[in-house]
């Protein structure tokens, strides 16, 4: 998910009454929700680093308890900071440590649930388990969830400048009812969402002409409306991408530009394959495609990876080629230099 949605699921979860508890926790369960995105630091070695990286060890089981002792840390950092400025500054909530470390773990664990729901994916089992994990029926930025968490955290703020117009006594927790109700939403709506997937991919394989042959089938989220999809359907020549409403059954296709069949292993797609972006592209891609592109005058052929989850055919992602590596092969069938998303890797 984006970083604000994590920021704000860290925050609206502490108001679900677990700042009741302890002070600073929804200050550590904020920083906790977006910690595992500091993999972003590997962009500064390359497009082809940050690649390799994203989503890597910070999003794993046996890296949440090291990031909750980071995030403490610098919590308490502050706290000494704060007695240092005000020794007698009053706090709502005592100071309990282990508590802090524990809501931490929690807001932790809402990030990579949360980066679970989208085709991306997660390894949360990694190094043990290497496989990915995609729940693919949540897009990246979700609309109606970033509406929920916002409508929890601005409108007791909003009732509570009502209220004190009218003399209402100020509560020194607020929002308990609002965050309940914004996660209760947000869990019904994966559920509406996660119920329609299962019925795209259906409906994309029975639309195929030979459903016996089609050997797996998935269906990539929009964002907003959860009764559309994009499908991807393998069959032992080709992909088959379709635009699937699941409230009418209706499934859309064009046989010009919404099939892509297999390309051939060409030897400078081997050695693309083999190659250090190569490798960790198709380690992570559940739906590669690999096409040589063709050679320039000097020799260079280029090789191209691209994901077919993320190449929609429809809406305002039409066109759009996310997520797409470059890897230009010499004439001795070695790498000349590699590229993620535009970006060549130094």
């Amino acid at each position: 998910m984006d970083p604000v949605t994590h920021f704000m699921t860290g925050a609206v979860l502490a108001r679900a009454g677990f700042n009741r508890k302890a002070a600073y926790t929804t200050l550590a369960m904020t920083l906790a929700a977006e910690a595992p995105d500091l993999d972003v630091l590997w962009s500064l070695k390359g497009p082809v680093a940050a690649f390799e990286h994203h989503r890597g060890w910070t999003h794993t089981l046996i890296g949440i308890p090291i990031e909750a002792t980071i995030v403490t840390g610098f919590v308490w950092l502050l706290h000494r900071w704060f007695l240092k400025r005000d020794a007698n500054k009053h706090q709502a909530a005592p100071v309990r440590w282990l508590l802090l470390y524990l809501f931490s773990i929690l807001a932790l664990l809402s990030h990579i649930l949360l980066d679970w729901t989208n085709n991306y994916g997660v390894r949360p089992f990694f190094p043990f388990n290497p496989r990915w994990y995609a729940g693919s029926f949540v897009f990246i930025f979700e609309p109606l969830i970033f509406f929920f968490l916002l409508a929890a955290l601005i409108g007791p703020a909003l009732f509570g400048l009502v209220g004190s117009e009218i003399g209402a006594k100020r509560q020194p927790f607020r929002g308990r009812g609002w965050a309940i109700s914004a996660l209760a939403a947000i869990v019904a709506l994966w559920g509406v969402r996660f119920i329609q997937h299962n019925k795209a991919v259906n409906l994309a394989r029975a639309a195929e002409s030979d459903p016996a042959a089609v050997a797996r089938a998935t269906a990539d989220p929009y964002p907003l409306n959860p009764f559309r999809w994009q499908t991807i359907v393998d069959t032992p020549l080709l992909y088959r991408l379709s635009t699937v409403t699941t409230l009418t059954g209706e499934v859309l296709s064009s046989n010009q530009s919404d099939i892509y069949y297999k390309p051939p292993s060409t030897l400078a797609a081997l050695a693309a394959k083999r190659s250090w972006l190569g490798h960790i592209y198709l380690d992570w891609s559940q739906y590669p495609l690999v096409n040589e592109t063709g050679t320039d005058n000097d020799g260079l052929t280029t090789v191209t990876f691209r994901d077919l989850r993320f190449v929609y055919s429809s809406g305002f992602l039409a066109g759009r080629t996310p997520l797409m590596g470059v890897v230009v092969i010499n004439s001795d069938r070695r790498v000349d230099h590699m590229e993620m998303d535009g970006r060549t890797q130094p």
